[in-house]
């Protein structure tokens, strides 16, 4: 059986793969039916569709085209059958399909957000509705063997460490956002000799609207993450479809500029560039999505493993970014963190939890 449960999780880790792919995309994940090559178009035939034996035996590129298939889909494949593999291994069986389709999602999130800087809400919400019906048949959702967190336990035990996980979740990274944007909400620059910015699509082969200054890009998105965030420019030499204009300051919102007292709509914009000497540029210390996610984490593990996750995330955190050299104010998706970190709470971090607190008068006598 357990043989089988791999090879479905390969099979279904192929699937993942055209959802990472086309749902950012918005495209359908069912029309076209068979999967294709990105790059030449050619539909593949099924013996060219095989989880992990097409990517090694074709070498990671397409037979048609020779265009490079990204690692990500052997890495996609194979993640999800050995998740699938593993809880099938571990856990009782009403937990190990509650994991899977834990699992499932977390990878789903995983390669989007590593990818986009986008974690899919829909996903996301979907999950805490499948975490939900699980906590009303299981009192202890994931049965990972440890001790459960209420008193009693009656039939609602379930959807209490549910409902307190998803708030846990949900609420602390909540709060970090908006204490983040409190702190750090605001990055100044300033610009002795002049530097020249202008807005720009196409910035590292991204279709979205960039601002572009001193060699750094920061696309739309992220500059304008609440209907209230502007972006301020103070300098001369502003150029504003084509055309000089006076004005030393330029304030930008996520639907329009304002170039001095002339306001134009973003869509309607041509091209703006100018020479700046102070920018004032809005930033987030998160994504609006991770609280969504952490949030379906709790609710499917219990609000413990979130105090776990926050700190293994952040510490998985810190070494990613070393490890890209992401320097400060660089956004890093932190999906992916917190993804890794509730893996590891289910493939034993609960033990280090209880045996933490088992010890705890050992630690401070």
């Amino acid at each position: 059986m357990g043989w089988t449960i791999l090879f479905a999780g390969l099979c279904i880790g192929s699937f993942f793969n055209v959802v990472i792919y086309r749902w950012p995309r918005g495209l359908s994940v069912n029309e076209p039916k068979r999967s294709f090559c990105p790059e030449c178009g050619k539909t593949l035939p099924i013996w060219q569709n095989i989880p992990v034996v097409t990517w090694l035996i074709q070498l990671g590129k397409c037979r048609s085209c020779g265009t490079k298939i990204p690692v990500r889909y052997l890495w996609v494949e194979v993640v999800t059958g050995g998740l699938f593999f593993y809880a099938w291994w571990a856990l009782p069986m009403w937990s190990a399909i509650l994991a899977i389709a834990l699992f499932s999602i977390l990878v789903v999130v995983t390669f989007i957000d590593a990818e986009h800087q986008l974690i899919p809400i829909s996903w996301t919400s979907a999950g805490v509705v499948l975490a939900l019906a699980g906590s009303l048949i299981s009192p202890l959702l994931l049965d990972l063997g440890q001790m459960t967190y209420l008193p009693g336990g009656d039939g609602w035990q379930g959807l209490l460490e549910m409902a307190l996980g998803w708030v846990a979740g949900f609420g602390s990274l909540w709060l970090m956002i908006h204490l983040g944007k409190l702190f750090f909400g605001r990055k100044k620059m300033q610009f002795d000799q002049g530097a020249e910015w202008k807005l720009a699509e196409g910035f590292e082969g991204s279709d979205q609207l960039h601002f572009l200054i001193d060699g750094e890009g920061y696309s739309w998105d992220d500059l304008f993450f609440r209907s209230t965030d502007e972006l301020l420019i103070e300098g001369e030499g502003v150029v504003l479809d084509g055309k000089k204009k006076s004005a030393k300051k330029v304030l930008i919102k996520r639907d329009y500029v304002e170039v001095g007292d002339h306001r134009s709509s973003i869509e309607e914009l041509k091209a703006l560039r100018g020479i700046a000497n102070r920018v004032v540029v809005p930033r987030e210390a998160m994504g609006n999505g991770d609280p969504h996610l952490l949030g379906m984490i709790g609710a499917f593990l219990g609000w413990p493993a979130v105090l776990f996750v926050i700190f293994g995330s952040s510490i998985l955190g810190i070494l990613a970014a070393g490890a890209t050299r992401t320097g400060f104010g660089k956004p890093l998706p932190f999906g992916p963190m917190l993804a890794a970190a509730a893996v590891g709470w289910v493939m034993g971090g609960w033990k280090l939890w209880i045996w933490y607190f088992e010890n705890l008068r050992t630690f401070h006598s």
